[in-house]
């Protein structure tokens, strides 16, 4: 769905509940023929079921034979081969010729490996066991990239039997070699490099407006030097509490077997967009357009205003971690990759440093005396200071648009912006109403339509996420495409589009239903889809053979030499099922 469709149909519709990705149109890679598949959600196997090796050994060659489940692939460069012990020597591995395939994960064109492969690995070696570290890594076309799979193999030379597991054998593990550069740093650097990173985040355009506003609260002289301690406790308990719940998500998922680190949640499109939301709110906070602070982030605090109480402080410290998950400031990476791979105990005192240290500031202005009372007198100028923070809120907001784009599509970003415009609207629309007069105040239809465009901004970019992530429905066209189709007696349906075209995004929604994509199923008909949304001289070239000067055009091919039935500009479902018909004969 595009941007406009999504606007239109999400506010002003209220028939969004037509699945037109019911069945679905998936393309395997080795064939490029078409099957019709369903729309459940696809479930991805370990990594040990997808990729299976077994091993030979032949006359000083190692002979390593992977079976790869359908519809999955090896990378030729990403195969390793490693020796453990000193005493075997490996020489250059002997690949297969694969197939060339343009990697969405790598953003290149590389050689893959489908269904087997044989990699022959010469060796010499003077022992009688060999230990062999091998890596590899692979994808789904479904789009999940697996992370590098490492497996030690334990070959007895005399017999030839190999013994394959994911952990290192007791003898590779005395064998490999130890080297002082590679002893881990102790604990209590560890721990001072978190403490260090902490207090760094501080400083990250994600989290400084926020502190910065919280941190001048303290030199309110309303305030005891009591509740100052008080408050900055609880603000300290928030920002620890967060990062030790945080970790021990990461950490609970990791043991189940997920492949994930710090900053996981930053891997779903949907937070990503909670903190799209979040930051342009603020935002709007900071430029004095919305007063949420009171309430919501305690740091709106005039020389007029009581302490907002403990809670408030709390709060800001979750606030604070939330909004410093998309920042990684610099010391923090020795102490997450040491926390990655301890103890649970000993993982989660490191998070909790981290969380300590990015508190440290507010420990130190709350429980040093006078410390508070060097910072700027409170004044106008706060008012233009806060406002001028509002600026990297919004260019982190924009940044993480970018961020949910590369991860889903263009189609997503533009939906985000439009919620960012509704949300707006509902703002505008609620100080419209606090402000206007008893007319306005007492008309319900405005919180009605403001509660509308709220749900209509949260609702359609998790919608058109989900969608995002369905396998295509078409195969790009091209004329060299066509051709083959058509000399293997294959009837085709060819879309001309452009995502500029309105008229050619309705007729997908109102004509390519459910029932459309099972006709093209049950008459076996190749849909082919070309984009003119930029220029393409041999889309041109097929809307000229048809003496047309723009998309949409839609051509149906029969089976066989038959010339194509060209239907009309307007499509409605019956339409084309009607035209799918007629060609059976």
């Amino acid at each position: 769905m595009k941007f406009w469709l999504y606007t239109v149909w999400f506010v002003f519709c209220a028939t969004t509940n037509i699945d037109v990705h019911a069945q679905q149109r998936l393309f395997d890679n080795t064939s490029e023929s078409s099957t019709l598949i369903s729309s459940q959600a696809t479930i991805f196997l370990p990594v040990e079921q997808v990729y299976q090796v077994e091993v030979d050994v032949r006359d000083e060659q190692l002979v390593f034979n992977w079976n790869i489940r359908p519809n999955h692939y090896l990378y030729r460069d990403r195969f390793k081969f490693n020796a453990v012990d000193a005493a075997t020597q490996l020489k250059n591995p002997i690949f297969e010729k694969g197939k060339r395939k343009y990697d969405e994960f790598f953003e290149e064109e590389l050689e893959v490996y489908y269904d087997t492969t044989t990699v022959i690995v010469p060796f010499q070696s003077a022992a009688t066991m060999i230990d062999i570290q091998i890596e590899s890594q692979g994808c789904a076309d479904a789009g999940l990239c697996y992370p590098p799979y490492k497996q030690w193999i334990s070959i007895d030379a005399v017999t030839g039997e190999a013994l394959i597991s994911d952990k290192p054998s007791d003898a590779a593990l005395a064998a490999s070699p130890k080297s002082k550069d590679s002893d881990p740093l102790p604990l209590h650097w560890i721990l001072a490099f978190a403490l260090i990173g902490g207090v760094i985040l501080n400083l990250m355009p994600c989290v400084f407006p926020v502190l910065s506003i919280k941190a001048m609260s303290f030199s309110m002289q309303h305030q005891t030097q009591v509740e100052k301690q008080v408050h900055g406790l609880a603000y300290t308990l928030g920002v620890v509490l967060s990062f030790v719940l945080i970790a021990s998500i990461m950490l609970s998922l990791r043991a189940a077997g997920e492949a994930i680190g710090w900053g996981f949640q930053l891997q779903s499109p949907i937070f990503v967009t909670a903190l799209i939301y979040l930051f342009f709110v603020m935002g709007l906070a900071f430029s004095g357009y919305l007063e949420i602070g009171t309430s919501l982030m305690s740091i709106g605090q005039t020389n007029g205003q009581k302490s907002q109480g403990l809670s408030s402080s709390f709060m800001t410290g979750v606030l604070a971690t939330t909004v410093a998950s998309p920042c990684t400031a610099p010391f923090m990476g020795p102490a997450l990759g040491f926390a990655i791979g301890q103890p649970a105990y000993i993982a989660l005192l490191v998070f909790a440093f981290l969380g300590l240290g990015m508190a440290l500031p507010f420990i130190l202005l709350a429980w040093v005396p006078g410390l508070s009372s060097k910072l700027p007198k409170p004044g106008a100028w706060m008012d233009n200071f806060k406002q001028f923070l509002a600026f990297p809120l919004y260019l982190t907001a924009v940044w993480l648009l970018w961020v949910v784009g590369r991860q889903t599509s263009i189609d997503v970003a533009a939906v985000i912006v439009a919620g960012v415009i509704f949300v707006s609207l509902a703002i505008w629309m609620s100080k419209l109403r606090t402000k206007g007069g008893k007319s306005m105040k007492n008309a319900p239809w405005s919180s009605l339509v403001a509660i509308i465009l709220l749900l209509s901004a949260l609702v359609a970019p998790l919608l058109t996420i989900s969608k995002d992530r369905e396998p295509p429905l078409w195969i790009a066209y091209s004329p060299e495409k066509l051709n083959e189709l058509r000399n293997n007696g294959q009837p085709v349906f060819i879309n001309l589009t452009a995502d500029w075209c309105i008229t050619c995004l309705a007729n997908e929604r109102v004509a390519f239903t459910e029932n459309f994509y099972q006709a093209l199923a049950d008459h076996n008909i190749v849909y082919l889809k070309g984009d003119w949304t930029n220029n393409d001289p041999k889309i041109t070239e097929l809307l000229n053979r048809f003496q047309r000067s723009g998309v949409p055009l839609y051509l149906l091919y029969p089976k066989g030499d038959g010339q194509p039935e060209v239907l009309p500009q307007i499509l409605l479902e019956n339409i084309v099922l009607e035209a799918i018909e007629k060609i059976k004969s």
